[in-house]
């Protein structure tokens, strides 16, 4: 009886997986180069003295008709040199523009407050979003605009992780994984989750929505956003595998902050709908087999850890061919094991407390 619950468990898990590859693999339908829309890309920026120069470099870089790009940086009140940095880059860069988020809009906080400022001046027909500790290829904003087409209102695309040791190079596949689950449910219209670093939508759906000052906070706000497009049931969101979208994300550099990166993303997640808790139940109980499976069912236990790990891969492998970056195995093999844990336990803290500490601000 226990290997027959065993194996339901992980088979439902394998197919959650099979679901989440056919909507990753969805091709759609691209608006032609000379037809791009216009654009304003936003970058909200807190003490990243060490990474906004690089963000900047590479998106003085991008291929787009400058009569129809502008880039609003945000430098929402940095401590640090961070507005020294972004004044000295942009000032002979006319389509570049520096704000300082004075107005408090509703009761937004935080990064939302500083984003939702930037959209008030923003001329571009269509927004794009990216974090200061991110590097963008040149091809990223013209490749996301093209996939508006009629009825889209959001785009989403694919960030990985620079990764030069074990500890990033865990952080990218788990990147790449969460994302290729986004993409996946999304694409098959069930929006699980978006990540800021590399979104995108229309304005004018965005005031639609009454922005960020209408949506209930939250630690995640581009999930609260994109939850609210979708309840308009009136209009696509999609989510291409696409590796001239790619954005380039700096890990987070010690266990600490990945702690917090991973409780802030936990707590947004607890605003999921019936699709996302089922998803992460599965998860939950298929990686808790994996701990349970040696005393409670032996004889079949190899069997199932090895059935989810070359799953997995397989999940990932796809996803990265077609980002057209190399799947490293040493990686990947540290990702299961901290996979396991991480699953297990955040879902174990977020009972006892859902205190967030992020970019210095206490949520």
């Amino acid at each position: 009886m226990l290997e027959i619950i065993f194996i339901i468990i992980f088979s439902l898990y394998f197919i959650q997986l099979v679901l989440f590859t056919i909507g990753a693999s969805k091709s759609f339908p691209k608006r032609a180069g000379d037809d791009l829309p216009s654009a304003t890309v936003v970058v909200a920026a807190r003490n990243e003295e060490k990474n906004i120069g690089e963000c900047l470099k590479a998106l003085d870089k991008l291929i787009y008709p400058k009569d129809k790009l502008e880039i609003i940086v945000i430098n929402d009140h940095s401590t640090d040199k961070t507005d020294e940095i972004i004044n000295d880059f942009i000032k002979d860069k006319p389509n570049f523009k520096k704000i300082i988020p004075s107005k408090q809009i509703g009761k937004v906080k935080g990064k939302a407050n500083a984003i939702a400022n930037a959209l008030e001046i923003a001329k571009g027909e269509i927004i794009l979003t990216t974090d200061a500790d991110c590097v963008v290829s040149p091809t990223w904003a013209k490749t996301i605009a093209s996939y508006y087409t009629k009825d889209v209102a959001m785009v989403c695309g694919y960030t990985n992780q620079k990764a030069d040791t074990v500890f990033e190079g865990m952080q990218d596949v788990d990147f790449i994984y969460l994302l290729a689950v986004a993409s996946g449910a999304m694409n098959l219209g069930k929006p699980l989750s978006a990540i800021g670093n590399n979104m995108s939508y229309r304005k004018d759906v965005y005031f639609e929505v009454g922005g960020y000052e209408a949506i209930p906070f939250s630690v995640t706000e581009d999930f609260k956003l994109l939850m609210a497009i979708h309840n308009l049931k009136k209009y696509k969101i999609i989510y291409p595998t696409d590796a001239d979208a790619l954005v380039t994300s700096a890990p987070c550099p010690d266990a600490k902050t990945l702690y917090w990166q991973k409780k802030r993303w936990g707590v947004g997640g607890l605003d999921s709908d019936l699709a996302g808790f089922t998803a992460m139940a599965t998860a939950w109980l298929t990686h808790l087999g994996i701990l349970l499976a040696p005393f409670l069912v032996p004889q079949v236990a190899v069997y199932l850890i090895g059935f989810k790990f070359i799953s997995d891969y397989f999940f990932l492998y796809g996803v990265y061919r077609k980002l057209n970056i190399k799947l490293s195995i040493k990686y990947f093999l540290v990702f299961e094991i901290y996979f396991i844990f991480y699953v297990l336990v955040l879902p174990v803290l977020l009972i006892f407390t859902k205190k967030v500490n992020w970019k210095g601000r206490k949520y």
